[in-house]
């Protein structure tokens, strides 16, 4: 992973094949274009960490999913299942807040911004709102420390 990006997008999605089929027309090969439901990111440090897991999972061959992209939704939800990962950070039709993760990417920000409207606001975490997303109750320690220890737990977990 030589570089990471991670920006903010407000989106209206019709159709989500669709909408991945826009992204793939301009994502050159080796890029990793990865769209994120943002209302469940807590922070760039959460996204970081778990690309970072993602791809020590895939060089350590201990990857959970077949594709990179899909280990980085697996790793970034602290999930083992996909199913779960996708509820929690995946696409919806409808409105919604986007974290828009690239990797080893030339700069899309223009061709993101032609599909979605930027606004790197909808990256600041809505504390009630993660808690409900991870089922989260305690006070025990800050929400990113929390997340970024489930994501590393997984690693511990496999």
């Amino acid at each position: 992973m030589d570089n990471i990006q991670i920006l903010g997008f407000r989106a209206t999605i019709d159709s989500v094949g669709e909408t991945l089929d826009l992204i793939d027309g301009f994502k050159k090969d080796g890029e990793i274009i990865q769209l994120l439901n943002a209302d469940a990111v807590v922070s760039r440090n959460h996204i970081i960490h778990g690309v970072n897991q993602a791809f020590l999972a895939f060089d350590r061959g201990e990857n959970l999913a077949k594709d990179i992209s899909v280990e980085i939704v697996l790793r970034c939800s602290a999930q083992r299942q996909i199913s779960k990962a996708f509820k929690i950070l995946g696409l919806a039709e409808g409105e919604m807040n986007l974290c828009a993760v690239l990797i080893n990417c030339d700069d899309h920000f223009d061709d993101l911004s032609e599909i979605f409207a930027p606004d790197d606001s909808v990256l600041m975490a809505d504390e009630n709102k993660i808690r409900k997303i991870y089922g989260i109750d305690d006070d025990v320690m800050p929400l990113e420390d929390l997340i970024i220890d489930r994501i590393t737990k997984l690693t511990v977990d496999y």
